[in-house]
């Protein structure tokens, strides 16, 4: 079956609330979504992130974002009485946020009868395996002013403290499953994605140390991150301990399966990020300022996903595998049957060790998804407008289109990966909307600014709902076609 979606945070949803959260504009892009006759919906990480707000760090691999939480669900059930948060920001300020949501959730939380509601009982036996912890970590984060858990002095939370973080997580999840219900209902899937490793100061590590490679004083021995390659002379270096993986493969991988298992109630499709980590994995010094000291170190992917799908069967898994892919990834990803992926935008600078380009459209195979650039890339359009007039030509020779305006290339590039083999296409919305370098998500390696972009109301028209569904419709694309 040939289908296609759209990549967008719910964090650049439109909402009232300063960030996109489980409102009714969530509801409403399904609906968009629907009208333009799309199959997917394609998220980033739900987690509850930390310092940096980037969504592939968080405090815990099984908690949702408070911020998600849709305040205006809260007033309706006579648990907040606010109406005017004065926070409906163009772009995401992460500072403000922090010091005035937690304030509001915990007003919710006290006028909030929650203990007595049918659903909460059974949300602490489903969720025990990692909800308490989480709750004593978040509450021990916060008597000790935020600090990172090897950094703390005062050892334990009060019961009320604890509960509130409880209450917060329901809360989160409560929704979470009302918009996925609604999602699927409407012939939507979600798309999530797991990141692979977790940040140092997480309940994960707090909790089990073992499961990492830290020395005698809790410490990395060695973080994570990748080589020097052409987008970075000096590498990137993430900062996340490394797994001991000889202690999960002694212990059947029982903390994965957890993880992936909890992710496949979340959603119906799981994108794992940077899947060459599970088949060798870049090991950098810690204490290092670059990357570049790093050395390659072996992973049990074969021996960790042949666990998952012995315990949990086959699922669909999406798996992340750009940049410099060697034989025994591939090999890997044949063994797994996962998809791959595919970025158009990578098409004209990178070949495979055979010198094919596997990222020209008409290169690629049926089993795979192909989308136009990433949440770390540039936009279509600024990513153009940023090349010579030799790239551009060579573009342009492409797509066989000499005559669309340089603004407006997107369209045409998301025409090509459409018409492509590919059994699953994902539009990030910025390139339908046709937006620049205003809207990028993400600049690996760099400080401040990202994952701020928002959507505005009236840009998910009418108009452009049957201008997706059109060329959705003319490459056999229609869900339920």
């Amino acid at each position: 079956m040939r289908e296609s979606g759209i990549l967008m945070s719910i964090s650049s949803l439109p909402s009232d609330y300063g960030i996109g959260c489980f409102s009714e504009e969530a509801y409403r892009f399904i609906d968009f979504l629907s009208n333009s006759g799309q199959s997917y919906w394609q998220i980033l990480p739900m987690g509850h992130t930390g310092f940096g707000d980037s969504p592939y760090q968080s405090f815990s691999s099984f908690a949702g974002n408070p911020y998600f939480i849709d305040l205006t669900s809260l007033i309706d059930h006579d648990v907040l009485d606010m109406t005017d948060f004065g926070m409906d920001e163009a772009r995401i300020d992460y500072g403000k946020l922090y010091q005035s949501r937690y304030a509001i959730l915990h007003m919710a939380y006290k006028n909030s009868d929650f203990k007595g509601e049918s659903g909460y009982s059974a949300f602490l036996r489903e969720n025990e395996f990692w909800l308490n912890d989480y709750a004593e970590f978040m509450a021990l984060k916060d008597a000790n002013n935020g600090k990172a858990w090897n950094e703390w002095e005062t050892l334990s939370a009060d019961d009320k403290d604890i509960e509130f973080w409880r209450f917060v997580q329901y809360t989160f999840y409560t929704q979470w499953y009302d918009l996925k219900s609604y999602a699927n209902k409407k012939g939507i899937k979600i798309i999530g994605d797991i990141p692979i490793y977790v940040s140092y100061d997480s309940v994960d590590v707090w909790k089990n140390p073992h499961l990492f490679q830290l020395d005698k004083n809790s410490l990395p021995i060695k973080v994570a991150g990748c080589p020097p390659d052409g987008f970075s002379a000096t590498g990137q270096l993430w900062g996340n301990p490394l797994y001991d993986w000889q202690t999960h493969e002694n212990d059947g991988f029982s903390w994965w399966i957890k993880r992936i298992e909890h992710s496949f109630r979340l959603y119906d499709t799981l994108r794992i990020d940077h899947f060459r980590g599970f088949c060798e994995y870049y090991a950098i010094p810690y204490g290092a300022k670059t990357a570049i000291e790093g050395v390659w170190q072996k992973a049990p992917g074969h021996s960790l996903f042949c666990a998952v799908e012995k315990t949990l069967g086959k699922r669909d898994i999406i798996a992340e595998d750009l940049g410099f892919i060697t034989e025994s990834v591939r090999e890997l990803l044949r063994e797994c049957g996962f998809c791959g992926m595919k970025v158009f935008e990578f098409a004209f600078d990178e070949r495979d060790d055979n010198g094919v380009e596997v990222y020209m459209p008409h290169n690629y195979p049926v089993n795979c998804v192909a989308y136009t650039e990433t949440h770390d890339n540039e936009p279509v359009t600024s990513w153009f407008l940023g090349l010579s007039k030799k790239e551009k030509k060579l573009v342009r020779e492409y797509l066989c289109d000499y005559y669309t305006p340089d603004g407006e290339i997107a369209l045409p590039f998301i025409s090509r990966i459409m018409q492509s083999n590919a059994r699953l296409c994902v539009i990030p919305i910025q390139d339908y909307l046709m937006l620049g370098s205003e809207s990028r998500m993400n600049t690996p390696q760099s400080v401040g600014g990202n994952w701020q972009w928002r959507i505005r109301r009236n840009q998910l028209s009418d108009e452009l709902a049957k201008r997706i569904l059109s060329m959705t419709k003319l490459y056999g694309r229609v869900q339920n076609a």
